[in-house]
């Protein structure tokens, strides 16, 4: 190993190890995280903030960024867009979020990725000169150029870190990067160095909220550049703008009012959309399709398309996306589903007419999610329209049953026949809250076309009725009435974006915030937008408790 590489490696196992937070969590920077110890909240600096008086203020940790949202940063930090974190970093666990604090345990295997993507990253970068000179924002001079050096660094050690480096810091990083350019008589060796240092720093890796302590124990106020962060990413799903940070360090994030008003030109933003999109995928299951990549574009272009048409343009009550009464298709997918075609391989809106779909419980891509044994499982799709629409918790199986063993042969090969748990003794209690309610989906295979019969049996003839809580209901329109009737996705939409946003399940500290947000959002006439705004807009989100233990 070379000189510099082992002095490389010894840089990066002191800063891990050192590591005591962002400045102003040790002393060394104003709390805020600027350099100069100037406040961003109303413009002054001093005293102890208050907590929210009403509450609301639930427990946060240190937020480890997912593959999805890594690869978005590196792309807006760097332009490169091959989505690296998702060659090399470990799949994230989707239970349903994958931004989830409770499943990001850090790890040998992580560390090594993250060194190792570091070089990749920063290897593609150097060899691309236009993208390398955009990055770096000078020309040197020499290849001791030290002002350059200096600018490059607090430039894009902001974005980076998601806030203004302090000037030690920045003259740390710049010894560093003109001592490696000094060995390698080669500035953007330098350039290099630093990069890499960067991009496996915990304030890149993570999203660090220190914040200043209130006059209540456990709480505190988050600085402005940590509110940028924490809008961004629930946001856009990637590192906050320069224009974001720039209205932090204005002073433009100092309230819950400046909050809400600048959330609202961020949801303008083609990314909100694409955020959204990701959020309704992942609430429920069909984030990843088991179809061909034509047939998977197809199914999620149609769902995003009607989540943008109910939320962003006509900006109406999101729980009509599940009683639609058309759907956005092309001439393949209007085959493939039986629908007339729109005689265009555009996608464009067509009525279901009397086919008895509505909404997106009909579309591909949610009928695709939760097969089981080669077909559609009446269990799994029972299961997560009561997790993931109601919210409720189904208690796991025995732990002497085998979940992946297939129903047991009967004396009829129906599938209405095989699946019985609901109706045995010690089986009911659990089984008779899914089966039901997936039965009455059953005329829809796992690629979501009609059928009347079991696969390969057509002596099988398909109902399509199925039951929830004593109510009836016949296929996707059915269900999406009955839902609408009873009300039952209104207070889970709301618990499932707050678990999006914070990385956690409502808890109890969380509970006014989420209670307020679920009245707000039945007297707002349910629209998914306000819901967002209303959420970020609320002086909870400015602050965090302390995490027990």
């Amino acid at each position: 190993m070379s000189r510099t590489c082992l002095a490389f490696t010894s840089l990066l196992v002191t800063l891990a190890g050192c590591y005591k937070g962002p400045p102003g969590a040790s002393g060394d920077a104003s709390a805020d995280g600027t350099a100069d110890g100037t406040a961003s909240e109303g413009g002054s600096s001093g005293g102890t903030p208050e907590a929210p008086e009403l509450g609301g203020v639930g427990q946060v940790g240190m937020r480890r960024l997912s593959v999805d949202e890594y690869d978005r940063t590196i792309a807006d930090l760097l332009g490169d867009d091959t989505r690296p974190g998702a060659t090399l970093l470990a799949e994230d666990v989707a239970d349903p979020y994958d931004n989830q604090i409770s499943n990001q345990q850090a790890n040998r295997p992580l560390i090594e990725a993250l060194e190792q993507l570091a070089g990749e990253i920063t290897g593609r970068l150097l060899e691309d000169t236009a993208r390398r000179d955009q990055v770096v924002g000078c020309q040197p001079a020499a290849t001791g150029d030290e002002a350059c050096m200096s600018e490059f660094t607090a430039r894009f050690g902001r974005r980076a870190l998601r806030r203004p480096l302090s000037d030690e810091e920045v003259a740390r990083y710049v010894d560093l990067g003109l001592q490696f350019a000094a060995d390698e008589d080669d500035f953007y060796a330098g350039v290099g160095v630093i990069l890499r240092v960067f991009l496996q720093d915990p304030e890149f890796v993570y999203r660090v909220e220190v914040g200043t302590e209130t006059d209540e124990p456990g709480v505190f106020r988050l600085s402005s550049f940590e509110v940028a962060t924490r809008l961004s990413y629930f946001l856009w799903g990637t590192t906050p703008s320069d224009e974001l940070l720039d209205r932090a360090e204005a002073g433009e994030l100092a309230t819950a009012e400046d909050v809400r008003a600048v959330a609202a030109e961020m949801i303008a933003d083609e990314r909100a959309m694409d955020r959204i999109d990701r959020f309704h995928s992942l609430w429920l299951g069909y984030y990843r399709l088991p179809h061909s990549a034509e047939l998977t574009t197809a199914m999620r272009t149609e769902t995003r398309m009607l989540l943008e048409k109910t939320i962003m343009q006509d900006q109406g009550d999101w729980r009509g996306m599940f009683s639609a009464t058309g759907t956005f298709v092309n001439d393949f997918l209007a085959q493939h589903y039986g629908l007339p075609a729109p005689g265009s391989d555009a996608f464009s809106w067509v009525e279901y007419g009397d086919s008895g779909r509505a909404g997106l419980l009909s579309h591909g891509s949610f009928l695709s999610v939760a097969g089981k044994y080669g077909d559609t499982s009446p269990t799994q799709r029972g299961k997560i329209i009561r997790k993931r629409l109601f919210c409720q918790v189904i208690p796991p199986p025995p732990p002497d049953v085998n979940i992946d063993e297939p129903p047991p042969e009967v004396d009829s090969p129906c599938k209405i026949d095989r699946y019985n748990m609901s109706r045995i003794d010690g089986c009911s209690a659990c089984h008779s809250l899914m089966d039901p309610v997936g039965f009455g989906l059953e005329n829809y295979d796992q690629q979501g076309r009609f059928r009347t019969t079991d696969n390969g049996l057509p002596e099988c003839v398909i109902e399509g009725s199925g039951e929830i809580d004593g109510q009836s209901f016949q296929g996707p329109a059915g269900l999406a009435t009955l839902l609408a009737e009873e009300g039952l996705l209104d207070t889970c939409i709301v618990y499932q974006s707050y678990q999006f946003a914070m990385g956690h399940p409502v808890a109890d500290d969380d509970q006014r915030y989420v209670d307020d947000l679920v009245t707000a959002f039945a007297d707002g006439g349910y629209r998914f937008d306000e819901l967002v705004l209303d959420l970020v807009g609320d002086e909870a989100f400015l602050y965090r408790r302390e995490e027990e233990g």
